[in-house]
């Protein structure tokens, strides 16, 4: 399997590890419930509510990243570009975490772009084919 889609592997299950910095630890509402989970976690403030956010961001842009990837992959471009872009990408979103969490908004947006830029980077390297 190729770095690439490890990369998609890992961009799969960070948002999961991401919601799991807001569920560790004792809060206002006490122990993370798991009987009623987005409910707890909708009730979250301050850096654990961001925590929930990016999370949610995370599982909004995976599937755009996941079929870049895939197209890329299978549509002919060099495999060193794609896993390079792709360990960009995870690269990207540890940053965007960081980013969410520390609450700095228009550092955030612009890493945001970053991984769009990737993105886009992606499909753009994958060669024309000619009918």
């Amino acid at each position: 399997m190729s770095i690439a889609f490890w990369c998609v592997f890992i961009a799969g299950v960070m948002p999961g590890l991401t919601s799991l910095i807001a569920k560790i630890g004792k809060t206002e509402q006490g122990h993370f419930d798991n009987n009623n989970p987005r409910q707890w976690l909708g009730g979250l403030d301050g850096w654990r509510a961001r925590s929930v956010a990016a999370m949610q961001n995370g599982f909004e842009g995976f599937p755009l990243f996941a079929a870049a990837v895939i197209i890329a992959q299978f549509g002919g471009a060099a495999q060193e570009s794609v896993n390079l872009l792709a360990m960009g990408y995870i690269g990207i979103r540890v940053v965007f975490t960081i980013c969410y969490l520390k609450d700095w908004a228009t550092l955030r947006s612009l890493v945001w772009f970053a991984g769009i830029g990737v993105i886009l980077s992606l499909l753009c390297i994958t060669p024309a084919v000619s009918a």
